[in-house]
């Protein structure tokens, strides 16, 4: 089964977007935008900023045909719902046998550039290969939209208007520089070009000519991508010949408590907690800070993931992606299938997870929006109302905390 990603990944920003979506409508506010004038007003003063910042009129005239706005882009952002879906289900929709055996065989046939890559940035095979898999199926699906006309569009609409702006100068830089021409920029509908689906802001910065060739073609170069990848997880803190995420068993009677990725404590404090490998190997001792993560709560499975678990969710912000992405890693890189579980998890609909975020809020706790998307302030909240209620700490929310909430007890 062939799902390609590039089209789920709204979230995914270079380290200067971080700031700019934490500011949310405020920044919107701050640049022209959809709500104040029209498209071809707007349009005129982009292009007129870009020649100010030193963007060439020859870039510019390249770009200007596919310079459009179109509505389906708007539609398909405000619709997104495949997050929504449990970790199980996702991991077992990305991640099928059929994905694994293809990273494989790509890591064989990429060895020597694979071994390169991991001796210059410091980034297993595995890992870069996950990302390539679930973000275009290996090449074979990088999308169907013109990368200009969706940022054009994604920057005239105000919702992350500065964002998509800073992208849409950028991708005009690319053109200047000669790594794409407009016609063959073609990705995903959020605006995301190549293998490895970087916007084009994270292209111009981190993309390498692995090849030697003179251009950075992130669309048909493999060793490109394979260098490029690195070189982007090293800038977003990835740490040379640390591991990433490994599955553990819990014991019962473990203090839910102190789980979650707000909860450091050494994989020796873990190990003196109970927790175990999968196997039943003890954890090693050590100081190293860990986590423990438990996506689906302590029913489902469990994992004690590491500081460089954080670059995946730079990557994506995603829970449910990051955690597939990282799981994903491990199993190319040896690991086990994880543990099924052993009856079925209750897990609550989108609209149950909006009420619940509706009634934490007015509980006085941030859920980061109500959106119906559980993230990762959500699931703080949820912890700390769990905590409250003498439920299982887990972060973790069922049918049964909305009924406690509604109940108001």
């Amino acid at each position: 089964m062939k799902l390609n990603l590039s089209g789920f990944r709204p979230f995914r920003l270079p380290l200067a977007g971080m700031a700019l979506l934490a500011m949310g409508c405020a920044a919107a506010a701050e640049v022209p935008c959809r709500t104040s004038g029209s498209f071809e007003s707007w349009l005129a003063g982009v292009k007129k900023e870009a020649r100010a910042q030193g963007i060439s009129a020859a870039a510019i005239a390249q770009a200007e045909p596919y310079m459009t706005y179109e509505q389906k882009i708007v539609n398909i952002d405000r619709g997104q719902r495949v997050f929504a879906l449990t970790f199980i289900d996702f991991a077992n929709r990305i991640i099928p046998p059929s994905r694994i055996a293809a990273g494989e065989a790509q890591m064989k046939r990429h060895a020597a550039t694979f071994a390169r890559a991991e001796k210059e940035f410091g980034v297993p095979a595995s890992v870069i290969t996950a990302f390539w898999g679930l973000e275009s199926d290996y090449g074979s699906n990088m999308g169907n939209d013109n990368s200009i006309r969706s940022i054009t569009t994604l920057a005239y609409d105000c919702r992350r208007a500065e964002m998509f702006r800073e992208h849409l100068f950028n991708a005009l830089r690319l053109i200047q520089r000669g790594d794409l021409k407009p016609s063959e920029m073609i990705g995903s509908w959020a605006g995301e070009l190549g293998q490895s689906q970087m916007m084009p802001t994270e292209y111009l910065k981190y993309a390498v000519d692995y090849d030697k060739d003179g251009h950075r073609n992130l669309l048909r170069s493999v060793d490109d991508v394979i260098g490029s990848t690195g070189n982007y997880l090293v800038h977003l803190g990835w740490k040379r010949g640390e591991p990433w995420l490994q599955e553990v068993k819990m014991p019962r009677n473990f203090p839910w408590k102190e789980t979650g990725l707000d909860v450091k404590h050494t994989r020796s404090e873990y190990a003196r907690l109970g927790v175990r490998y999968v196997d039943g190997r003890p954890l090693p001792n050590g100081n190293m800070q860990t986590s423990i993560l438990m996506p689906m709560g302590h029913l489902g499975p469990a994992f004690i993931v590491y500081d460089n678990f954080q670059v995946y969710l730079t990557w994506n912000n995603s829970l449910v992606y990051s955690t597939s992405a990282a799981y994903f890693a491990t199993r190319l890189d040896g690991a086990p299938p994880m543990q099924k579980p052993s009856a079925p998890i209750p897990s609550v609909t989108p609209e149950q997870a909006k009420e619940i975020q509706e009634l934490l809020t007015k509980a006085g706790y941030d859920v980061g929006g109500i959106d119906g998307k559980l993230g990762l302030a959500s699931r703080g909240a949820v912890k700390a109302m769990q905590l409250k209620l003498g439920m299982p700490a887990d972060s973790y929310a069922t049918p049964e905390l909305l009924e406690r909430l509604k109940a108001g007890k």
